[in-house]
């Protein structure tokens, strides 16, 4: 089965309906005209994931409908980037008559960037052995020497073999400047690479004048904390996970980004060693006085900010929200707003023809 491209008359009737229902949220917060940032309706996701489906000797790629739970054949994925398309086909193909390579291959994850790498993770439900990893770097090789800029990597069950590099690099335009950010497998990226651009670029434009320092929860791999380095004396930045916080620090060095500093802690860590109710050894050296932070970027999970997290932001002359999910979003604004007027927001369809709603909410203090 090959879904059909969506036609633009289609997208741009869903991004109004997106348009009208976050307005008509954000109006209880006295909110101002919505900024709005459409996608390319096809080929915009950098990554995606299939399972693979074995009969007889053929295996091919599925999905599971989420309604009925019923199974359905994919062979293109018009919502996938142009690269992982092309891929699709061609990886079956060489994984087909290999059977060190399809023997209880159940999944299939890409990763794609928009300079053209791909990362493509095969998993298993058996033990990998020098069998398959003789086979997968022939496979490599053969994809590599037809011009495919590709990485392979094997999972199953606690293993893990990484044939060259686990990670692709992404070449961002925000403004004048190309950002290159390192992206690992497994880890989280924004999956539409064009949406991101504009999203960064927003960012940047709404915070042009904000002066002083920036303290950036839930940063990443540095996404948002490079794009505005520029426009702050000093960026101080939170990340919990840790492969983001080693691409966050390459992503320092390859950038040549010198007034970014990033911290291993959960935002709930970093607001207990700001109030002074819990000391931390990573903290060891950071002089917390001498940052002067008048601007704080939250980009949260779903569930949106813990309650301690939210007194926190409050203390700052300006907020930049960034959101997944309207209803936390709104639930927190709540809050912010009796202390916070907000001065631009804006809607970043990530994920055309799907409910998601990605946003933005610059806030200043009343």
């Amino acid at each position: 089965m090959t879904t059909d491209l969506r036609q633009p008359a289609d997208y741009d009737r869903q991004l109004a309906d997106k348009q009208q229902q976050l307005q008509a949220r954000l109006a209880a917060f006295d909110a101002p005209a919505l900024e709005v940032f459409a996608s390319t309706p096809n080929h915009y996701r950098m990554r995606a994931e299939f399972r693979v489906w074995h009969e007889g000797d053929d295996l091919y790629y599925i999905m599971f409908d989420q309604a009925t739970k019923q199974r359905y054949r994919v062979d293109q994925f018009p919502a996938g980037s142009t690269l992982i398309n092309a891929l699709m086909t061609r990886l079956l193909d060489g994984v087909r008559p290999e059977q060190p390579l399809r023997h209880k291959l159940f999944q299939v994850d890409f990763l794609t960037t928009q300079s053209g790498e791909a990362l493509i993770s095969l998993l298993y439900h058996k033990r990998l052995d020098a069998h398959w990893q003789a086979a997968a770097r022939a496979l490599r090789e053969t994809l590599r020497n037809e011009g495919w800029q590709v990485e392979l990597i094997g999972r199953a069950l606690k293993q893990k073999i990484v044939l060259d590099r686990d990670y692709v690099t992404e070449r961002l335009q925000v403004g004048e400047r190309t950002l290159s950010y390192r992206q690992v497998e497994n880890s989280f990226t924004q999956p539409n690479a064009m949406m991101n651009e504009q999203m960064l670029g927003w960012a940047c434009d709404v915070s042009r004048d904000a002066g002083g320092d920036l303290l950036e929860l839930y940063c990443g791999n540095g996404n948002f904390s490079l794009a505005l380095a520029p426009q702050f004396r000093q960026v101080l930045a939170t990340e919990i996970a840790k492969s983001s916080v080693d691409s966050a620090q390459h992503n320092i060095a390859i950038n040549q980004v010198d007034n970014v500093r990033i911290l291993r802690m959960s935002a709930e860590e970093f607001t207990q060693a700001l109030r002074g109710t819990r000391t931390f050894q990573r903290l060891d050296g950071v002089d917390l006085a001498s940052y002067d932070c008048r601007t704080i970027l939250v980009d949260p999970p779903r569930a949106g900010l813990d309650p301690a997290t939210l007194n926190l932001v409050q203390e700052y002359e300006f907020i930049l929200y960034i959101s997944c999910n309207p209803d936390t979003l709104c639930d927190n604004l709540a809050q912010l707003t009796q202390t916070h007027r907000i001065a631009r927001c804006a809607l970043f369809d990530q994920f055309p023809f799907t409910h998601h709603m990605e946003s933005g909410v610059w806030l200043q203090r009343r």
